[in-house]
């Protein structure tokens, strides 16, 4: 069974996937960043965060 996908919808798949990818590493980032750096700092980092989107 062959299906025919435009290329918008290829490039959203891809888009997607880095999305996915990106949020992996966000995760181990935050995870490495926890073990290091106090809680009410990572509170503040994170208000800000929040603030600039």
């Amino acid at each position: 069974m062959i299906e025919n996908y435009s290329i918008d919808e290829i490039l959203n798949a891809m888009e997607d996937l880095q999305n996915i990818d990106n949020n992996k590493k966000d995760k181990i980032f935050r995870k490495n960043l926890d073990n290091n750096i106090p809680k009410h700092t990572l509170k503040i980092i994170e208000e800000a965060e929040k603030n600039n989107s």
